[in-house]
């Protein structure tokens, strides 16, 4: 593997750790989280989204974008419920052959709910975009914290 440089980010849930790690894994709560609809932003047309839960299991999921569909996918490297789910991250075919994108979500147990903490790992090359990455990272998490505002069944979100 050559160099990789490290986006990360970080948010803080009033819900509980096994909630947002669930969301992670559970096809049906995906598809939910991520198409929450954003202030100001389209909604997004999700079309695929299939996990596989298990070490060495695999999801892809896609959104319609304007300039077509972006399909994402992974293997799951660490399943450890509640507290660490670690798995790959391709958009290509050659980044797969690369293999040099790692994800690591990390949750942490709070008092008042849990911290989530995402590293993408990745090839150095993508240094430019490591910013922009991050903050993808933290518009899923956002998703999810939106989710659960809206599930009249579980933890309600907390005002920042």
């Amino acid at each position: 593997m050559s160099r990789t440089i490290e986006a990360k980010t970080r948010h803080e849930f009033k819900a509980s750790a096994e909630r947002v790690f669930d969301a992670w894994l559970d096809p049906v709560k995906m598809r939910s989280w991520a198409a929450q609809p954003v202030p100001g932003m389209p909604s997004f047309d999700i079309r695929r989204v299939e996990i596989d839960a298990r070490v060495g299991g695999k999801f892809t999921f896609s959104d319609m974008r304007e300039d077509g569909e972006a399909v994402h996918w992974g293997y799951y490297l660490e399943i450890d419920r509640p507290r660490k789910l670690v798995f790959t991250w391709f958009t290509s075919e050659e980044e797969e052959q690369e293999n040099n994108s790692l994800v690591t979500l990390t949750i942490e147990p709070l008092d008042n709910g849990c911290r989530a903490t995402i590293v993408h790992s990745m090839d150095e090359r993508w240094a430019e975009w490591a910013k922009q990455t991050a903050a993808g990272w933290a518009f899923m998490l956002r998703q999810i914290d939106l989710y659960f505002g809206a599930d009249a069944n579980g933890d309600q979100r907390s005002v920042q």
